[in-house]
């Protein structure tokens, strides 16, 4: 049979299939060549990082040698089955800190706040001049250690009750108004140029002098170790 006999749509049908096959034998191609391009490049890729990953190999073999002259499979399978023992207090030590964590980030603004009130205490206190009075206070201490022994400090243990009863009674009002009265008293006012018995004995006769001199008799008294009576100053 010859092409002359066939018939109009058998040759179109067949022309129809020819082109379709080259189509698909053009992908197929097509394909291939990507395959090939892919193929090449991990090739090369492989080629580029071989030797990389054998250095890489080498060392993971070193350490691991070195590892195993302090730990054999042994210890890791012991430590394995230890931690699978104890899950749960893993679980529970991980919920603790959790917890931990959650209360320092919800502290946090706290102790920022706490720390900048400070500051601006600390700076206060600097402006104020604290810091200067406290080392001029431990210059004051240094002198203070300089000065007396260990001795000296036991005694003054000994003697702490009787030296603040004895302060509390110098700071009462009345001590601490003779005092003011008897500076002013030196300070201000000027003794005569000539003294003479008559102007002594004419001061005596004046009460508030009197009563003075009572009470010096009766400090002097004191210091010699008797403690007058209210007759002993009546008779003075």
């Amino acid at each position: 049979m010859s092409t002359d006999t066939l018939a109009p749509a058998s040759l179109e049908e067949i022309n129809r299939k020819l082109d379709a096959l080259t189509a698909q034998i053009e992908a197929i191609a097509n394909e291939a060549t990507i395959q090939r391009q892919r193929r090449d490049a991990w090739v090369e890729l492989l080629e580029d990082v071989r030797p990389v990953t054998t250095q890489a190999f080498e060392m993971v073999v070193q350490q691991l040698d070195e590892v195993d002259e302090y730990v054999n499979l042994a210890d890791l399978g012991h430590l394995g089955k230890r931690m699978l023992r104890n899950t749960k207090n893993l679980e529970l030590m991980l919920d603790q800190l959790e917890s931990a964590l959650e209360l320092v980030r919800d502290a946090a603004p706290i102790g920022r706040s706490a720390f900048i009130s400070l500051m601006q205490k600390l700076e206060e206190f600097d402006r104020k001049g604290y810091f200067e009075f406290a080392i001029e206070a431990l210059g004051v201490l240094d002198e203070i250690v300089d000065s007396f022994s260990k001795e000296d400090v036991r005694a003054l243990g000994e003697n702490i009750g009787l030296i603040l009863q004895t302060v509390k009674e110098m700071t009462q009002p009345e001590i601490m108004g003779m005092v003011s009265r008897t500076a002013a008293t030196v300070r201000e006012q000027e003794l005569p140029e000539h003294i003479t018995l008559r102007s002594l004995v004419k001061q005596m006769r004046d009460p508030a002098v009197k009563r003075g001199m009572a009470k010096v008799l009766m400090t002097l008294r004191t210091v010699s170790g008797d403690t007058p009576g209210v007759d002993d100053a009546t008779k003075l």
